[in-house]
C-alpha cells in the first residue's frame, strides 16, 4: 500500500475528505484487505488517545493570543534600519565639548590663583635701574631679601681705573 492511501484514510477516518473521494476510499476498503486492517488500527488507535488528550485552555481569546504571536513574527520579520554615520559636525561636536569644558575649567583655576601662583611664587623687584639693588620676598617662607650692590655695574664699566675707595 502506498503513502498516498494512507494518507486518504487517515483523512476519512477524520471526516476531512470531500464526498467524491470518500466514496473511492470505501471502494478501496471493499477490495483491499490491508486497507480495512489499516483503517481499523487507525481506530483502535485513535480510541486509546481519546482518553489522554489534555484540553489546553488559554488566558487568553483565541484571538488575541493568535494576533500576539502574529506581531512577534512581524516584529522579527521586519528589516532592521540601517545606521547612519554621523555627519563631521557631530564628530567634531563629540570632541570639542569636553575639550572646550576642559579649557573653561583651566581658565577659572589660572584666574582664581593668580598669575604665576598668586604668593605660592618668590617675587623678585627691581628698586630702580640706577641703583643696582634688588627686592626678593618670598611669602611662604615670610622673608624679604634686598641685595644692594655698589658701586652699580653700570658705574665700575664706566669707571676707566677700576673700583677704589674714596
Amino acid at each position: 500500500m502506498d503513502n498516498e492511501v494512507e494518507l486518504k484514510l487517515q483523512a476519512f477516518l477524520d471526516g476531512e475528505l470531500p464526498e467524491a473521494e470518500a466514496r473511492e476510499v470505501v471502494r478501496t476498503l471493499a477490495q483491499d484487505q490491508q486497507a480495512v486492517l489499516l483503517l481499523a488500527e487507525l481506530r483502535n488507535t485513535r480510541q486509546a488517545l481519546v482518553g489522554f488528550e489534555k484540553v489546553v485552555t488559554l488566558p487568553e481569546s483565541r484571538e488575541f493570543f493568535w494576533s500576539k504571536i502574529q506581531r512577534e513574527i512581524s516584529r522579527l520579520d521586519a528589516p532592521a534600519r540601517p545606521v547612519e554615520k554621523p555627519s563631521l559636525l557631530a564628530s567634531w561636536r563629540r570632541f570639542l565639548v569636553p575639550a572646550g569644558a576642559v579649557a573653561a575649567m583651566l581658565t577659572v583655576v589660572f584666574i582664581a590663583i593668580g598669575p604665576f601662583g598668586a604668593g605660592t611664587l618668590a617675587q623678585t623687584d627691581v628698586a630702580s635701574d640706577d641703583s643696582g639693588a634688588f627686592t626678593y620676598r618670598d611669602e611662604n617662607a615670610q622673608t624679604t631679601l634686598v641685595w644692594v650692590s655698589y658701586p652699580a655695574e653700570n658705574e665700575v664699566a664706566d669707571s676707566p681705573a677700576g673700583p677704589t675707595l674714596e
